[in-house]
């Protein structure tokens, strides 16, 4: 006679439970490396926008050191990813609230991903509005007895926008002239519009005197206004570098 033989639930319920347990094992070590792929190419992209930024930085100084040329000259700016632009930008003298001279300084601005580069009024500013920082300075100086104040600024005019990706090359030309006149004995405050005013305001702080920021003209772009002492002999002077880009 043959023996009838139960089937063993339990084991065949256990190979069943093994089965799904690696299948879910797996999807999950697919789901990590997918994640981790992911994370290592963000990583990789700020670190690039990061890299891109810092020599655009570094190659914007080079090219507007007024205290090195005067006259025609080539510099190239390099970046992986990106868009060099102008951006309408206005230095002012003012005194007691009413404005003396203005001048269109313009600011060159290099925007990737979330990194941000901008040349305005001869400073050099990296970084969005909430997290900024000046790379170079503005070109303002005082006496050491505080009788004279010195405004240095640069104005690039409008150039045209370049954009690219894989590698992108630059060309500024520039014709550099420089100008200084003589504004007058007086309280004298510096105004420069900027999109991202804190680096400024920090700055400006260090010195002696006070510092506000205001739209001045109502175009939405703050200013950051700072009266360097009183009674102080007032020069400006102008860097004006004409400044073409083209691509390439």
């Amino acid at each position: 006679m043959s023996q009838n033989t139960k089937p063993d639930y339990n084991r065949s319920t256990r190979a069943q439970s093994h089965v799904i347990g690696v299948a879910l094992l797996l999807g999950v070590a697919v789901i990590s490396m997918s994640a981790l792929t992911a994370s290592v190419g963000v990583l990789i992209e700020q670190q690039t926008t990061s890299a891109d930024a810092t020599r655009v930085a570094d190659e914007m100084d080079t090219a507007f050191s007024p205290a090195k040329m005067t006259g025609t000259h080539h510099e190239r700016l390099s970046f992986s990813e990106g868009t060099l632009r102008s951006s309408d930008r206005q230095l002012r003298l003012l005194t007691d609230s009413n404005v003396v001279r203005t001048v269109d300084v313009n600011a060159l601005v290099f925007t990737t991903g979330n990194s941000r580069v901008a040349f305005v009024s001869g400073a050099i500013v990296c970084g969005s509005s909430g997290n900024a920082w000046l790379h170079t300075e503005p070109p303002i100086t005082r006496s050491s007895d505080g009788d004279m104040l010195i405004v240095g600024t640069s104005k690039i005019g409008t150039t045209d926008a370049v954009s690219g990706a894989g590698g992108v090359i630059a060309t500024l030309r520039t014709n550099v002239t420089h100008t200084r006149k003589r504004i007058g004995n007086g309280t004298y405050a510096v105004a420069i519009e900027t999109e991202t005013p804190k680096p400024f305001v920090r700055y400006f702080s260090d010195w002696e005197g006070t510092v506000e920021r205001r739209d001045i003209d109502g175009d939405g772009i703050e200013s950051v206004i700072a009266t360097l002492g009183s009674e102080q002999d007032t020069y400006l002077v102008i860097h004006d570098f004409n400044t073409e880009v083209n691509s390439g």
